[in-house]
C-alpha cells in the first residue's frame, strides 16, 4: 500500500503533531476563552461586568481566570487609567489577528450547528462578527 497519502496529508507513520498547534490549542481549546475573544472582536475593549454580562454562563471566579491567562498569552491587555478606576479589558495585535479564525469558527458554525427553532430568542442571538 502505498505511504504517500494525498490532499494535504502526511505519511501516518511520520506524523507528530506541531508543538505551536498544541500550544494554540492549548489556548484556544479552553472554556470560555474563544466566546471572550469573541465578545472583545466584535465590542472592543470592555470592562470586566461588560464580558460578563455577554458570557453568561461562566462564572465570574472563571471569567477572572480565563482573563490572567489570556493576558498572559500576550492575546489580552488589561487597561488601568490614572485618574479613574475603570479597568477595560482589550485584545492586543496577537488577538486581533484572531479575527479570521473566529470568522472561520462562525462560519463552520452556521453550516453544521442547529439550534432550537422554537426559540427566537436563541435564534436572534446569532449574529454575523467582524
Amino acid at each position: 500500500m502505498d505511504q504517500t497519502l494525498t490532499q494535504g496529508l502526511v505519511d501516518i507513520d511520520n506524523f507528530e503533531l506541531c508543538p505551536k498547534f498544541e500550544q494554540t490549542f492549548s489556548i484556544l481549546g479552553k472554556k470560555w476563552n474563544g466566546l471572550i475573544i469573541d465578545v472583545l472582536l466584535n465590542l472592543g475593549p470592555q470592562r470586566f461586568k461588560d464580558i460578563a454580562g455577554k458570557v453568561t454562563r461562566c462564572s465570574d471566579r472563571v471569567l477572572v481566570e480565563r482573563l490572567k491567562e489570556l493576558e498572559m498569552n500576550g492575546i489580552v491587555v488589561r487597561n488601568t487609567y490614572d485618574d479613574s478606576s475603570l479597568i477595560e479589558y482589550a485584545l492586543t495585535e496577537k488577538g486581533q489577528d484572531l479575527a479570521g479564525v473566529m470568522k472561520t469558527v462562525h462560519n463552520w458554525s452556521e453550516k453544521w450547528n442547529q439550534l432550537d427553532a422554537d426559540d427566537p430568542q436563541e435564534v436572534d442571538q446569532c449574529h454575523q462578527p467582524l
